[in-house]
This record gives structure tokens, sequence and C-alpha cells, in this order.
């Protein structure tokens, strides 16, 4: 088949690129905090719902959705899994909130459902929100750090390789967490820092504060409600039922960094 380019919102168009289709991994999703929050629905509610509507009538027999390990948590005090759910305060977060939704959605339907946690690597061109916080820092943008917080990071290869094996062995109707490392804000913007020859961000806001910020639009306060608690998921299960693995972390957040600040080394972000 040739390649083919389809809006998640022209039904008659998803229903011509799924015919003949065995298999359907539906990855596209509107990753943004600042974007308007009709349009996010539209794109990640009602074109999910678009999708699954053309493969029933189509007869696609397997589907894999890619989700968010945002679905999944936080939870205070320890890693995440996929038999937790997100805190209330989060669900005004309209990327959050229609990502569940579309997940819901996705389950309901049988599908295969995968959740990356924050993948890393080259080729983040747009950039997303990862991306945009990794430039960031590498090139000297970002001197502090939410110090409430931390994220796990896994290479995006590793979580291309997830959705392979989801595709070839997931149940349907269960959820899989797809990530790698845990760690605290401050030890991954010094890591980015380090890699960029730049100093480490060392300014420690207090969640409080960066609240306060966020009410007053000096900064996303959509992503200050994120950074409450830190991200920290739990991959067992992928690991135990697929046969998921996540190497290190460390040569994907190097060529993140690399093609932030450019090949020159002076920014480009």
């Amino acid at each position: 088949m040739d390649d083919l380019r389809v809006d998640l919102l022209d039904p008659a168009g998803l229903e011509r690129a799924v015919t003949g289709c065995e298999a359907v991994v539906h990855v596209a999703a509107l990753y943004s905090y600042d974007a308007d929050p009709r349009l996010i629905e539209r794109v990640n509610v009602d074109g999910t719902r678009n999708l699954l509507d053309a493969c029933e009538r189509k007869g696609v027999k397997r589907i894999v959705f890619t989700s968010t390990a945002g679905t999944c948590g936080p939870v205070p005090g320890r890693p995440a899994t996929e038999t937790d759910a997100p805190p209330s305060w989060e669900l005004a977060v309209p990327y959050k909130r229609t990502k569940l939704e579309a997940e819901q959605l996705a389950l309901a339907a049988e599908a295969v459902v995968v959740n990356p946690t924050t993948p890393v690597g080259d080729g983040d061109w747009k950039p997303t929100p990862t991306g945009r916080m990794i430039a960031g820092v590498a090139c000297g943008q970002i001197r502090g750090f939410v110090a409430t917080t931390g994220l796990n990071l896994v290479d995006v290869r590793d979580v291309a390789r997830g959705h392979a094996v989801a595709l070839e062995r997931g149940r349907p109707g269960e959820r899989y967490l797809l990530g790698g490392v845990n760690l605290p804000l401050a030890e991954l913007f010094a890591a980015i820092a380090d890699l960029a020859g730049h100093s480490r961000p060392r300014l420690r806001v207090p969640y409080a504060v960066a609240l306060a910020a966020g009410r007053a639009g000096i900064v996303n306060a959509d992503e200050v409600r994120l950074a409450r608690l830190p991200m920290y998921f739990s991959s067992a299960k992928a690991e135990n039922l697929l046969g998921y693995e996540a190497g290190p972390v460390e040569p994907a957040l190097a060529r993140a960094v690399t093609e932030a600040v450019g090949k020159d080394g002076k920014g480009g972000a």
C-alpha cells in the first residue's frame, strides 16, 4: 500500500485506510498542554472513536492503542502500576483527561493498550512538551526545577519495540506500562546539562511557588499541576507477560541533547 495520510476526524477516510488491515496501531494524538482544549478533545477522543468505529466496520481483528502512563497514576509513595489511576486534580488538564477518555474507549473495544512513560531520543521534531523541556535545559534556558517531582524515562526505541511485542502478545482489553528508569527532576536536569556542557540548573522551586507562577500565567499551569507528585511507574507487567525490555536511557538522552543543541553545539532548539 502507498503511504496514506488521513485525518482522525475523517471517518470515511479512516475506513478507506483500514480496509484490508488485520491489525491497526493507533499512535496519533495531540500531545500538548497549551492547545485549544476543544481541539485536544476532538483529536484525542473523537478521533479515537472514529478510528475504532472504522476498525469495527471493516473487521480489523487486532488493535493496539497508544495511551500514556499518566492514565495509570502517579500515586504517592511508590511507582504506579496498571491497576492504579491518576489523582482527580490532574483530570483538570485537558490532555490528561482526554487520553483517559480515549483509553477507556479503546479498552471497551477490546484493544491492547500500551502506556508509555516519558520517551526520549532523537526525532522529536515538533517538539513535544518533553522535547521542549530537554531543549530548554540543554540550551541553558531552564535554570531551575520543581523539587517535588520526577519522571520515568525510556528510550523511544524501546517504546517502539514495546509496541511490537504488545501487538504480538498483548491481551485484548489489557493495558501495559512501557517505561524505563525513575529519576528525580534534579538528577534528570543535571544529566541533560552535563551532556550539553552547561551548568546544572540549581534553583529548587517549591511546588507552592510553581503553582502561584502557573496561576499568574508565568508558566504553564497544566504542567505545574502534573508536577505535584513524582511521575514514577513500574513496567513489571509488560516485562513479565510480554517480554518487554528497556535498556539504559543515557544513550537516548544523549541523542536527544545532541539534536536539541545542534551539531555545532551552539544551540538550535
